[in-house]
């Protein structure tokens, strides 16, 4: 027993550990691990400080340290200078939100699926090309030098988006998670730290969990990442970048300003921090903002992903890049992708150039506003966040107790999916007391309005 006596003193956290284990310090990180699986240390719980854990385990300051780095790296413990250790709010969620089968007895509101409006004329046009007597290529390997024309087609779709940029910087990824994931694996090493908002995209976690590295929560002001949080973190956060979704952010339904758009590409570039801009939810609005992009296009990481504006098995996305990126980029993608698709970019490349991109997106914005003329009928009492033309809404719980954990399974026990806050919570941030509605994942639009009902009586319950 260590010679300070703490026995009345409080702590959060008194593990008990085998010191005849080696390392001592992967022990620890392994019992720290197991508490918070098990419930006993719960998110946002502050963690004594180190110092005072190694007097009590009477162990080296420097074991303490690297078990929590440890913890840290898996996601399991957030940081902040200043403050402390937490337990993250994000420890026990789930990053992969897409089950490996449908949910059955469950209206599916959870996965952001757009409708199937695009299904039949990428039908029509995938049939012209199987026609053409030099099919058999589109199932082969593809190379580098094929792809040129079709790298036009992403500079087309990217201008509708909001950013004018060139050939000679467009990458092509089997889809925007695979994309974020190279640019992790190329630009940061094990240990280093990402700025992203407080609420993010659930694959940008999973991603970073994979390769160790660190999400570090902005502050939002407005449902925005704040300029002056985000300045902050590059001042005392040691953040090598940032992640955003600037349209329609996912999951929170919120557009980015172009005065926070301005501000954030300045502080890019007076830091020299990088920025993934993830565009896959530009082209849900009816007027795409300029991207962060085209305030600094040398900071930015544009992925344009096709499986949210056009068809979820599209799974190709466009990634402009700046010229002291690229090749490391080139071999990232390369090592996580191997091969993009011939078909498939084939298949994407004619459909933009054609401009039956633009009859599919006009038709999904149709589809999307008569299903939100529903969420807004039924959820009129309530707020429910989000423009008419999306695929989701962030609906806001009425005041009280109620998580936005606990009301995803009172709504499973009523038969309907729906994603928490806390599914997309990074680090010590507290989540809100919120859900995310995916309107176009139910089969029809009598199936949302049945779900829709159900909600609309569970909310009236918390009333």
């Amino acid at each position: 027993m260590p010679i300070n006596s703490f026995e009345d003193y409080p702590m959060s956290w008194r593990p008990e550990i085998d010191k005849t284990q080696k390392p001592i310090y992967q022990v620890l990180a392994g019992q720290l691990e197991q508490d918070i699986m098990k419930g006993m240390l719960l998110p946002g719980t502050k963690l004594p400080p180190q110092r005072e854990l190694a007097d009590y385990l009477d162990l080296n300051l420097s074991t303490i340290s690297k078990a929590f780095k440890v913890c840290e790296l898996k996601g399991l413990l957030s940081a902040t200078v200043g403050s402390g250790t937490f337990v993250s709010y994000d420890a026990l969620s789930n990053g992969y939100l897409l089950e490996d089968t449908k949910p059955e007895h469950l209206i599916e509101m959870g996965a952001t699926l757009p409708d199937d409006a695009s299904y039949e004329p990428l039908l029509h046009q995938l049939k012209s090309m199987l026609q053409e007597p030099d099919y058999a290529k589109w199932f082969g390997y593809g190379r580098a030098g094929d792809s040129l024309w079709q790298k036009d087609a992403a500079v087309k779709l990217m201008r509708k988006g909001g950013f004018d940029t060139t050939v000679d910087r467009i990458l092509l990824s089997n889809g925007a998670q695979n994309a974020i994931a190279a640019v992790l694996a190329s630009l940061c090493k094990p240990g280093d730290r990402i700025g992203a908002d407080a609420h993010t995209y659930p694959g940008l976690k999973t991603a970073a969990a994979m390769l160790n590295v660190q999400l570090v929560p902005i502050r939002p002001e407005q449902y925005e990442m704040s300029p002056e949080a985000l300045e902050y973190a590059c001042r005392n956060e040691n953040i090598k970048g940032i992640y955003l979704i600037p349209d329609y952010h996912n999951p929170t339904a919120s557009v980015m300003s172009m005065k926070t758009r301005s501000r954030i590409a300045a502080i890019a570039e007076q830091y020299n921090i990088f920025i993934i801009e993830d565009a896959s939810y530009h082209l849900l609005t009816d007027q795409p903002l300029p991207a962060i992009a085209s305030f600094a296009p040398e900071q930015v990481i544009h992925i344009a992903g096709l499986s949210k504006s056009m068809a979820p098995g599209l799974r190709m996305a466009y990634v402009a890049v700046p010229e002291r990126f690229k090749e490391p980029m080139i071999k990232a993608l390369y090592n996580l992708n191997i091969a993009v698709s011939p078909l498939l970019t084939e298949l994407t490349a004619r459909t933009i150039v054609s401009n039956q991109f633009e009859t599919l997106i006009a038709s999904h914005q149709q589809q999307n506003t008569l299903r939100n003329q529903l969420v807004n009928r039924y959820l009129a009492d309530y707020t429910c966040l989000g423009t008419d033309t999306g695929i989701f809404r962030w609906l806001l719980l009425p005041p009280g107790k109620i998580t936005g954990a606990e009301f995803e399974a009172l709504a499973a026990q009523q038969g309907v999916q729906v994603y928490a806050a806390e599914r997309f919570v990074v680090g010590s941030s507290m989540p809100e007391r919120a859900v995310r509605l995916s309107v176009c994942a139910p089969g029809t639009s009598e199936e949302l309005e049945q779900g829709l009902m159900i909600l609309r009586e569970l909310l009236d319950t918390l009333v």
